[in-house]
């Protein structure tokens, strides 16, 4: 096994590396650190997430760096702020040693001004996201002319969030004589466009299987009825009391949903998306890090870069619309040798998006039974008396309290006390799963399907994508104009409509499409696409809204008779109603692992 020295990295960086308790190199260093010293070509690298790829990146740059120029020579963007933030803080602890180098990290969420202060003092390394890094670009605060490397981390995740255009910029502003070195853990269709587009003859590097799975991670899922998963989601926590884990969810508002309700039944949990400000994000995963919270649950997109060791479970509480994005969830745990469990929640009607994820991952689902009361609560009993056994005790703090303790207690017997201590401890669990429902049953009663009718598996479907807060538009453009969710979501924001605004649901069919918007926006997405005069692969674009589809309906292809303009404000939409999930509440969560409860624990943040 060769080591960083047989890389061929100074010996500055080979001692930061020993200090930070690095020895050998992963498969994806190994191969791309070479050759990225030893050439100018342009590069593709594929590496599964948790293997290092920040280092096999920024290592060879750093070799190369010119100590003596204070210039900008490399440009690294990131698709989200706390990943810029977390390839910065490793490029400072592998470079502690070299005298004389400066990095910046340049996002959105914080004071610009402070970032402009620190690029003027001269900088050699930046790492930005695409729209912080374009803004300062366009205030000359920023010169990319004497970059030598450009690194697109995650580049298939910024084209997701609709960044082509900054991306676009940013190449322009940098010398065309530079290496461009692409880095990712997937292999989507928009990695070969990236490498079209902003690559020349690109040599190719594969560390492991593409989109593959880690081989420390097993894969499990349980199927419920859209109602019971949340409470699903909470006999899965409370059968490993000692989980430590992010669940993903699908929008802001979903994960904020799933968050509070689990701090309202007693979890040590906390959330983590696009509307929390930098400060908020940086407390919640200051306190997820040092493990004062116990479960973050989080969007794909705000999960990005977090660089968390140890983590026993990652729950999709819903699949995501990419396969790809399940292999970045996954591969949150599982990570620096360790084991993790990676588990998805689905309806009868998700089962069949299994299938396509276990081709690209190369591994099996396991079919997984949701716990009764029973077994929950002989686990948690059990993790409560290993936590009584391995107490260990202060004879000095308590001794003077012991006569008075066993004077109160001189009449109960051993039997008696462990009976007790047990009840007090014990009985919010026992008298709450005392007659706990099987949610493995997937039959429904008739109210429970409501408007859903005969239809169990498209029911669900329509039932996931009928969320009250959206408003569902039609599109007039589809496969065949080469449209896919990426490119339609860029397309919205190139509207700017509304800042941060959320998009829900994304159907595309061959000749038209749907997708839904936060209903708060609706009359302003129809103006601002008829205002733009948009056009898209060289034909007019025309956004019409558009009913929720109804059972049985097929595509959705009833539109408002009238257009979007004459439904303007009401958004032409039958109001329909859903059963809400059962919330479920209760028993607060048993402190047995050792993590905090409280809400003054929790820092006391309040949830917008």
């Amino acid at each position: 096994m060769s080591t960083f020295k047989d890389l061929g990295l100074r010996p500055e960086i080979i001692s930061a590396l020993t200090e930070l308790g690095y020895e050998n190199p992963t498969e994806i260093q190994e191969k791309a650190i070479p050759q990225v010293i030893a050439s100018t070509q342009d590069l593709k690298a594929f590496a599964q997430t948790g293997t290092g790829k920040t280092a096999a990146f920024s290592l060879p740059i750093l070799e190369k760096i010119d100590l003596n120029n204070n210039q900008v020579q490399a440009i690294i963007l990131s698709p989200t702020r706390e990943l810029a933030i977390q390839i910065a803080r490793n490029i400072e602890e592998f470079s502690a040693h070299l005298k004389g180098f400066r990095v910046a990290a340049v996002y959105g969420g914080s004071d610009i001004n402070g970032q402009i202060r620190k690029l003027s003092k001269g900088v050699q390394i930046v790492v930005g996201t695409p729209g912080r890094t374009v803004d300062l670009i366009k205030r000359r605060k920023l010169r990319l002319d004497s970059v030598e490397w450009l690194v697109l981390d995650e580049a298939d995740e910024m084209l997701n969030m609709g960044f082509k255009d900054e991306l676009d910029q940013v190449l322009e502003a940098t010398p065309d004589t530079k290496q461009t070195l692409l880095f990712s853990a997937t292999f989507p269709r928009e990695v070969d466009r990236i490498a079209r587009n902003y690559m020349s003859d690109p040599m190719q590097i594969d560390a492991g299987k593409r989109n593959s799975s880690t081989d420390n991670v097993t894969h499990e899922y349980y199927v419920v009825t859209d109602r019971n998963r949340y409470p699903a989601l909470k006999r899965i926590a409370d059968i490993n009391p000692d989980i430590y884990g992010i669940i993903f969810c699908r929008t802001r508002r979903e994960t904020q949903e799933v968050a509070d309700k689990l701090i309202q039944d007693g979890y040590s949990a906390d959330s983590l998306h696009g509307e929390l400000s930098q400060a908020q994000r940086d407390l919640v995963m200051n306190k997820f890090r040092k493990k004062t919270l116990q479960i973050l649950v989080a969007t794909d997109v705000a999960a990005r870069g977090l660089d968390v060791d140890n983590l026993t479970h990652v729950i999709n509480y819903k699949l995501p619309d990419q396969i790809e994005s399940y292999t970045h969830r996954s591969g949150r745990t599982g990570r620096a040798n360790s084991t993790g469990i990676s588990i998805a929640i689905v309806s009868p009607g998700e089962r069949r998006k299994l299938a396509p994820i276990e081709r690209i991952i190369g591994k099996k689902f396991v079919q997984m039974q949701v716990p009764d009361g029973k077994d929950i609560c002989k686990k948690q009993l059990l993790k409560l008396i290993d936590k009584v056994n391995d107490f260990e005790v202060n004879e000095s703090q308590i001794s003077e309290y012991l006569p008075t303790i066993q004077e109160k207690l001189e009449g109960l017997d051993r039997n008696e006390l462990i009976k007790r201590f047990v009840s007090i401890e014990f009985n919010s669990f026992l008298s709450y799963y005392a007659n706990a429902k099987d949610l493995n049953d997937l039959s429904r009663s008739k109210n429970e399907r409501g408007d859903r009718g005969e239809r169990g598996e498209r029911g669900e479907r329509r039932g996931r994508r009928n969320d009250e807060n959206m408003s569902r538009f039609f599109i007039n453009i589809g496969r065949k104009d080469k449209l896919n969710p990426a490119r339609l979501i860029g397309l919205i924001n190139e509207q700017a409509i509304a800042k941060n605004i959320e998009i829900g649901q994304i159907e595309i069919l061959d000749t038209f499409s749907f997708f839904e918007l936060d209903k708060n926006f609706t009359s302003e997405t129809v103006d601002a696409f008829q205002k733009n005069d948009v056009s898209f692969e060289g034909r007019g674009v025309n956004v019409e809204i558009t009913e929720k589809k109804r059972a049985g309906s097929r595509g959705g292809k009833r539109r408002s008779s009238g257009g979007g303009r004459s439904h303007r404000g009401q958004g032409g939409e039958r109001k329909e109603r859903r059963s809400k999930p059962a919330e479920d509440r209760g028993p607060k969560s048993m402190n047995t692992s050792g993590f905090g409860r409280s809400r003054k624990d929790r820092g006391g943040r309040r949830h917008s």
